[in-house]
């Protein structure tokens, strides 16, 4: 846990999937729901990073707070695929301190604390809390109709993240997409290191 004051970002992934975390979700307006994929700083992995959605409305009306977004995270050597439940969260009054996730039928899922700022504490306290819950892929592909994610705080808060079937469809397939690209240059590395 890593609490930053004065709106510095923290970012807290210990391993190489802490580069994927500074991807910044994307939209196309051609396509509502489509994922992008971006090859991230670690070459190892690929990530993807599909639209941006609302969860709540903008904090203090400022455009790009209070999202939500899937994420994919493709291993570029074996195809395994990490996915989470992405969320932004600016609020003002008490600190939530979000902890857990699980989802709509109560089974636990994978919290991670990406990071939490204390915004100000002028005139009344705000913070910035980024928290994912990681989605095995069986639970995505078993949620065509979409899915719901609830998040709970220490604080007694709880918060419902409901993903459509549009943005699981779209990040499906562009995972695929990423799995392909590898597909061939992990065929590529496996033979020339027989040879």
């Amino acid at each position: 846990m890593t609490l930053v004051r004065g709106g510095a970002l923290a970012v807290l992934l210990g391993s190489a999937l802490a580069a994927c975390a500074q991807l910044p979700p994307t939209q196309d307006p051609a396509r509502p729901g489509a994922a992008a994929a971006r090859e991230t700083a670690t070459p190892r992995f690929i990530g993807i990073v599909g639209t941006r959605a609302q969860h709540s409305p903008p904090f203090l009306g400022v455009p790009g707070t209070n999202f939500f977004c899937l994420r994919s995270f493709v291993d570029s050597q074996t195809g395994e695929t990490q996915h989470q439940l992405y969320v932004s969260d600016s609020y003002s009054g008490a600190e939530r301190r979000w902890k857990a996730a699980r989802n709509n039928s109560g089974h636990p899922l994978r919290f991670i604390e990406i990071g939490r700022n204390e915004i100000t504490c002028d005139g009344g306290c705000s913070y910035l809390e980024e928290f994912a819950a990681s989605i095995p892929e069986s639970e995505l592909r078993a949620s065509p109709q979409g899915l719901t994610v609830v998040f709970l705080a220490a604080s007694g808060a709880e918060k419902r993240i409901s993903v459509s079937a549009a943005q699981i469809s779209a990040q499906l397939a562009a995972v695929n997409d990423g799995r392909n690209a590898v597909r061939p240059a992990a065929a590529s590395q496996s033979s020339s290191s027989h040879q």
